[in-house]
């Protein structure tokens, strides 16, 4: 990889908008020996992620390209210290490079296999097919780790992302905010992360703001904030309480008629197949009939991505800062038309001009100051308005194995997320050292 490499890569995404996935606002790219500058038109405090893990392309390759958007590149070429193998819908497998700038990493050979359902992903783990993986376990104890107590390990980490229930704003009766309001107040969320999420996976969110509860330095010093009290509703107002208990006598929605709601995952996500069950059963304590849909994973994300669904369990987007789990919630920008497959956020649909208007501001503060009012607001927005209910904290988890493999990240040495199908996933492989037989 060379400066030129890494300035060709910007400067394709600044040409090209397609190439430019996270909309960086690049105005120009220069270079001069080693040093590759890149100039912005904005603030780029809440990008800087998103930069930082820019992909570089080799410019001899790329440049030759008549469209490098549609183009197909037949034999791939990385910086990284592995190279791909195989490739089928099923299972990738990267092979070790012969040189690499730094050390090469012990392990020779990544496999990576894609897996239909949680319970063949267990199984597949609890055998010792799988040596790494990232998938929900319920018992894990005893479905995976009593397996071989020595060897078989699970650490999951929280992120600053929600999981959560996700409303279609767009639909009658749950375009309604104190409905929404009611339906987020009877969650428990206490029942979802000690059964839904068998007591591990996902860490229960307590604050009315949707933040986990220890969110890090760059979020509110009010979080943790009001808390999600179920049924006492507390953070919310005796107004809000009123209506909880009105609700209650009188299941009817603001239309007059009886509150339905067909709420869907995939069959095969068996955590939130399980929060959804929970979630049924806390909506008819306030006369709300829920209705569940096993669905097919393929037709879901389709609809789901379209707003055709009116409640489902996903989650956020995370990073450094709250912004990327708002942004992704109630991002104005990010609205497509109910029917559009194509939105990759605000999948609710919600329509707030105020929340945009508070993203932009946090995004392109000058001040720290000005960045936490606006923090201030979104946080305001996510508890009052409830675009989405969060439930549960993201993680950057994983089950491992340390039979053939050690220096696995750990809470005594927390080096990167463990999750194996994100970015930081090679910082792991580089630490691995064949284990001790």
């Amino acid at each position: 990889m060379t400066a030129a490499d890494i300035a060709y890569s910007f400067q394709i995404m600044k040409q090209y908008s397609a190439l430019n996935t996270y909309a960086l606002d690049i105005t120009s790219v220069t270079t001069s020996g080693n040093t590759v500058t890149v100039g912005f038109g904005s603030s780029q405090f809440v990008h800087q992620d998103d930069v930082l893990s820019t992909l570089v392309v080799p410019k001899h390759i790329w440049s030759a390209m008549s469209n490098p958007t549609t183009d197909t590149v037949a034999d791939p070429v990385g910086t990284g210290p592995y190279t791909l193998t195989s490739f089928t819908p099923q299972t990738t497998t990267l092979t070790v490079r012969k040189s690499y700038w730094q050390a090469l990493p012990k392990v020779q050979k990544l496999l990576y296999t894609s897996y239909t359902a949680n319970d063949a992903q267990t199984t597949a783990l609890s055998s010792g097919a799988t040596q790494w993986s990232y998938v929900f376990i319920p018992d894990v104890q005893s479905v995976f780790e009593s397996k071989d107590p020595s060897h078989f390990k699970i650490w999951f980490p929280p992120t600053l992302s929600a999981d959560g229930l996700w409303i279609n704003t767009t639909v009658a009766p749950f375009n309604n905010v104190a409905l929404r309001r009611a339906m987020a107040m009877v969650i428990d969320r206490g029942a979802i992360f000690t059964q839904g999420e068998s007591g591990y996976f996902k860490p229960e969110i307590t604050s009315v703001t949707g933040l986990p509860t220890r969110p890090g330095t760059a979020s509110s010093p009010r979080v943790p904030g009001p808390e999600c009290r179920r049924e006492r509703g507390r953070g919310q107002g005796t107004a809000d309480l009123g209506r909880l208990q009105l609700l209650r006598q009188h299941p009817e929605g603001p239309s007059g008629k009886p509150v339905t709601i067909t709420l869907s995952d995939p069959a095969g996500w068996s955590d939130y197949q399980t929060d959804l069950s929970i979630i049924s059963d806390n909506f008819a304590q306030i006369g709300i009939t829920a209705t569940i849909e096993k669905a097919d994973q393929n037709a879901w994300t389709t609809a789901f991505a379209a707003g055709d669904f009116q409640g489902s369990m996903h989650w956020s987007n995370g990073g450094a800062t709250p912004y990327d789990m708002y942004e992704n919630i109630m991002d104005g920008a990010d609205l497509e038309p109910v029917g559009n497959s194509k939105a990759v956020g605000n999948y609710g649909r919600f329509n707030d001009p105020a929340a945009t208007a508070a993203l932009s501001s946090y995004a392109n503060a000058a001040t720290a100051t000005a960045r936490q009012t606006a923090l201030n607001t979104l946080e305001q927005i996510m508890s009052t308005e409830v675009p989405m209910i969060p439930t549960s904290a993201g993680n950057v988890g994983a089950e491992y194995s340390t039979r053939d493999w050690q220096g696995w990240p750990s809470d005594a040495n927390p080096y990167a997320g463990i999750q194996p199908t994100v970015q930081d996933a090679l910082e792991v492989v580089l630490h691995l050292t064949p284990a001790a037989k």
